[in-house]
């Protein structure tokens, strides 16, 4: 074979391999849409966790069986008719957790058990490697999480420092989901996740929101100019930045641009870009434009209802963003994420909705059972002298009952539609 027809070969094979993932990812994003009945795809999650909140680790992690690998039984060995894959890899897992420091292993430990339970919620494709591997963000190590033997998430635990700021960040475990996960994860992984995310009394730092428009969005990326210039993106009556890439020299005939509303330092950016040319090249026709709306925990505090209503979130960044999802055809009650000198409601409100969604789903049949039965006098007998909650003592008496009513309402009523906490 000549090299041009080899190059040509190499070329249309990749070209055939990237429309294939194309689909794949569109097929999903559309399934998703139909399930879930909201156009807003969440496309990328991070969040951290202190260790003293991290799930507990089981029996056969905190104490392992000595590991032994000898030549008969090789601990890289696929035994498919008794089964023992599993077994293998937890045996390679256990013998990898033994070499690291006494010290670490604690940590290690806990980080997996979270990596587990983050690829239970996602599904069945998803796996915690069982090599561990150098950290990212200045954590010292991570557990990938992988789907088809590709990573696509990460746990990362302890510090690849010594300073005091890194000191405190050996004490957290991190999420970090990439979109590929959130793409292929199963239905329903977002009600799960957010759910782990109040288990664990986790800190959201990262959540992008998905709008596609996979026709094209009317007036297409000249119109989402347009609406800048015209002064439609503004909030509050300011004007965001603003950041062109790509080619937007040739009018409707440009390829690969984006356009950029807002700024990751003021923790919520909008990205308008041709996804379309993205997943399927520049001689994509379909037109497919997608507005991603990235919010990041700078200035703000990001609830974990972004996960169970990301239309609501999307709509609540603009009016403009409202009127993008009123575009798609889709209904929200618009929820701002406010910034600055509204974070402290926030936070209560956040720490409120993890009480009564505690009692709710843990305490409420018992909590039946007592208010059915009981007595005024031995209902008051019960709550007599009780302080707050922990999480709530940092806050005085107004706050919590400004933040009650509304939490209560949007928990209870999640409740009773049989969605929030399935």
């Amino acid at each position: 074979m000549t090299r041009p027809a080899r190059s040509l070969l190499n070329k249309h094979s990749k070209t055939c391999s990237l429309v294939l993932e194309g689909s794949q990812v569109k097929a999903r994003l559309i399934a998703e849409r139909i399930e879930t009945k909201t156009p807003v795809h969440v496309d990328w999650l991070r969040f951290t966790c202190l260790l003293r909140n991290a799930p507990t680790p089981p029996v056969q992690v905190l104490f392992p069986e000595p590991v032994v690998s000898t030549l008969e039984n090789p601990l890289s060995r696929f035994d498919e008719e008794n089964g023992s894959y599993e077994k293998q890899r937890f045996a390679r897992l256990m013998r990898k957790l033994t070499e690291l420091p006494d010290s670490d292993y604690s940590p290690s430990a806990q980080a997996f058990t979270l990596a587990k339970r983050v690829c239970e919620i996602l599904g069945d494709d998803f796996v915690v490697d069982v090599e561990l591997r150098k950290g990212h963000d200045f954590y010292k190590h991570r557990w990938s999480i992988e789907r088809n033997g590709v990573e696509v998430g990460w746990v990362g635990f302890l510090a690849s420092g010594e300073s005091p700021r890194q000191q405190a960040q050996a004490k957290t475990l991190h999420v970090n989901l990439y979109g590929s996960a959130c793409t292929f994860a199963r239905h329903g992984w977002r009600d799960h996740m957010a759910d782990l995310v109040d288990d664990v009394a986790g800190v959201i730092t990262r959540c992008d929101l998905a709008l596609d428009f996979f026709d094209g969005l009317r007036g297409g990326m000249q119109r989402v100019k347009a609406d800048y210039e015209n002064g439609l993106c503004n909030v509050n009556g300011k004007r965001p930045k603003c950041n062109m890439v790509g080619d937007w020299t040739h009018g409707d005939q440009g390829k690969g641009r984006s356009f950029y509303i807002g700024s990751k330092e003021g923790g919520k950016q909008t990205n308008l870009y041709e996804k379309g040319h993205q997943l399927f090249g520049e001689k994509d026709a379909s037109g497919w434009i997608r507005a991603e709306l990235r919010y990041g925990n700078k200035l703000r505090v990001l609830p974990s209802d972004m996960l169970r209503r990301p239309a609501d979130h999307f709509a609540g960044a603009s009016e403009w963003h409202a009127a993008l999802l009123a575009e798609a055809n889709a209904l929200a009650i618009p929820q701002p994420v406010p910034c600055e000198k509204q974070l402290a409601i926030q936070t209560v409100e956040a720490e409120v909705t993890r009480v009564i969604r505690w009692v709710a789903t843990t305490a409420g049949q018992s909590l039946a059972l007592f208010v059915k039965y009981a007595t005024l006098d031995q209902f008051a007998a019960m709550v007599d002298g009780l302080g707050k909650p922990g999480r709530l003592r940092k806050f005085n008496n107004h706050e919590i009952a400004s933040a009650f009513n509304a939490a209560a309402g949007r928990v209870l009523k999640g409740a009773s539609a049989g969605h929030a906490f399935a």
